[in-house]
């Protein structure tokens, strides 16, 4: 069942909506949607009113970690929190009320998959699969073909996202968040080829990322993937200060979701 899943990115200590190509070192590169007034756990008590599970908290580089831990204390055991994850912090973040970590970039030193880092993560989470997240975020290299990006999604790794790769990492991991970089922050819509080749490949548990907009954009996600792929939406949000859907719509679009499922038993 598809279902839309909210966020809470992090930069700086604050809530932004970011353009996720530009997003380097560079604060004079930065392109932001938007910058929230409000602390980083209004948003988790938001959620957590309207019973959104499976959200995402990710720390975009330094200085996020008391907002995120700020966040987690909000909603304790229903977040997800990603950003600078390694085999030695993983459990200080479960501690501190994360559902599920999230981890890319520790991953791939020097851009390059470490199996050993992976087995180093999971044996840090004491072999708990079901509390590790692998983010594979990716940019898009010609037509048909997609690579996971670290550190901060500028560097390309030499990981195809791929049926071959995601069935290596399956066993490893409930589940998936892929954003796709070129389209995140943008509000031109999702890349609809992904989206059908996640549906194909991953048997577990998958969210996607990047250019979400409206509803339609999550029907579409819903009948391109058959209902197996999830919908983070983000710069669209009138909670992010954009005007193409409403979190109450969201809402509600997950609830008749549960409703069609109910009644198909």
């Amino acid at each position: 069942m598809t279902r839309f899943r909210p966020c809470i990115d992090l930069h700086a200590g604050q809530v932004k909506q970011i353009v996720g190509g530009t997003l380097d070192s560079s604060t004079s590169e930065l392109k932001t949607n938007f910058i929230s007034p409000h602390p980083p756990y209004h948003f988790a008590q938001l959620y957590k009113d309207n019973d959104l599970q499976g959200a995402h908290v990710i720390m975009l580089g330094p200085g996020n970690t008391e907002a995120a831990k700020e966040s987690l204390a909000a909603w304790p055991g229903s977040l997800q929190v990603g950003g600078g994850i390694t085999d030695k912090n993983a459990v200080e973040w479960i501690e501190a009320g994360a559902s599920k970590v999230i981890i890319t970039s520790y991953l791939f030193p020097d851009a390059k998959f470490s199996q050993e880092r992976l087995d180093s993560v999971l044996a840090a989470l004491g072999g708990d699969k079901s509390k590790l997240v692998i983010d594979l975020s990716c940019r898009r290299k010609g037509e048909d073909s997609w690579f996971v990006a670290m550190n901060k999604w500028q560097t390309i790794t030499d990981m195809e996202v791929s049926q071959e790769s995601i069935k290596s990492l399956e066993p490893y991991c409930s589940e998936f968040l892929i954003h796709a970089a070129d389209n995140e922050g943008l509000q031109k819509g999702i890349d609809e080829k992904l989206v059908k080749k996640l549906a194909e490949w991953c048997s577990i548990p998958v969210t996607y990322a990047g250019g979400g907009r409206n509803l339609e954009d999550l029907e579409t996600v819903k009948r391109l993937s058959g209902g197996r792929v999830d919908l983070t939406i983000g710069s669209a949000l009138d909670c992010f200060g954009g005007s193409g859907v409403t979190l109450a719509e969201c809402v509600e679009w997950n609830r008749r979701q549960e409703q069609e499922e109910q009644s198909k038993r």
